[in-house]
């Protein structure tokens, strides 16, 4: 099984997005007072549907708010690169 890792470091991040085509976006209507709501990373090639693009300073700002950590995988199991990540609460992190 691929490796999972988890990260809270903002280059990393931003790194494994952008070699995959991913732009930082938050779920339509999920924000209050001008703030980001649920973060996602959107690969699609026109913004996905139910997603808004924002800037990374957003994204990162509500990162930190939040708390968050990201869990992502390199490569999948037949060693192509993956897209699989997740985002989740520092406290509730799995770590080794």
């Amino acid at each position: 099984m691929s490796d999972t890792k988890i990260t809270i470091q903002h280059d990393t991040i931003q790194r494994w997005a952008e070699e995959r085509g991913g732009r930082p976006a938050t779920v339509s209507d999920t924000g209050k007072g001008g703030e980001a709501g649920i973060l996602r990373l959107d690969f699609e090639p026109d913004d996905a549907p139910g997603l808004e693009r924002i800037s990374w300073e957003e994204f990162f700002d509500k990162f930190e708010k939040e708390r968050l950590v990201m869990m992502y995988q390199e490569k999948t199991e037949d060693g192509s690169i993956s897209r699989f990540h997740k985002f989740v609460e520092r406290e509730t992190a799995q770590t080794d």
